[in-house]
């Protein structure tokens, strides 16, 4: 999809294109926090290498058609971003969509437990959609060349101290239980958003909490349009 929407860009004449890539592109092994230099410094995490290997090549494209056609695109690569109408799908969302989820049905329907998969220990960069949308509407300002930018909190976070955020923004008493039998991916991600702050002025504005805040009410309240097939 962003292989076509970048080249009909360039084909009808759009002033700049700007494009969300996948902060789980970047190396397995790349040192932390992640830089915009180590990109192209390995292999990614092999369980979501198709997806994200196809998302590295839109900076491939973005370099090839800036240097044939001198056509402007930015790669904005965001960190785990989470917020209003997001996927609540529980067989294809991301772990804080799933666990506002989770956390908000356990109390309503009166439960005193809320299963969470892996051990809480692995680290995500979590980011509020909106901070997501500003960062690219400045890259879109700023740039005039292929650029690759880190579009995220900054903020390392572990899954289990998201949990236990939910837990107190949903005002859930009960038990939350590690299934540690189950998945967890990468065990660290942060992302160096010195660029951006540098060359962008951006820094995200909505902390975790306020964000998390702010899309448990939005589920709450808007369950019969949210994407949620489960």
């Amino acid at each position: 999809m962003g292989t076509l929407l970048l080249h009909l860009g360039m084909r009808f004449g759009v002033q700049k294109f700007v494009a969300a890539g996948a902060g789980c592109g970047y190396p397995q092994a790349a040192p932390m926090p992640l830089k915009e230099s180590s990109f192209w410094d390995g292999p990614p995490q092999p369980e979501s290498a198709p997806y994200s290997l196809a998302k590295r090549l839109l900076q491939v494209q973005s370099w090839a058609y800036f240097q044939q056609y001198g056509f402007n695109s930015v790669i904005a690569v965001p960190g785990n971003v989470y917020g209003p109408s997001d996927n609540f799908d529980l067989r294809a969302s991301h772990v804080a969509p799933a666990l506002v989820r989770k956390f908000v049905e356990a109390v309503e329907s009166g439960h005193d437990r809320v299963v969470v998969w892996g051990s809480g220990k692995p680290t995500r960069d979590f980011v509020y959609a909106g901070d997501v949308a500003r960062g690219m509407l400045l890259a879109a300002e700023h740039y005039d060349a292929a650029e690759l930018v880190n579009i995220s909190s900054g903020v390392e976070t572990s899954i289990r101290r998201l949990a236990e955020t939910l837990a107190e923004v949903t005002g859930f008493k009960g038990r939350i239980v590690w299934d540690d039998s189950q998945p967890e991916g990468q065990p660290r991600r942060v992302f160096d958003v010195t660029k951006a702050e540098r060359e962008l002025g951006f820094r995200a504005e909505v902390g975790l909490r306020e964000g998390l805040e702010r899309t448990a009410a939005w589920y709450r309240e808007n369950r019969a349009v949210a994407r949620l097939a489960v």
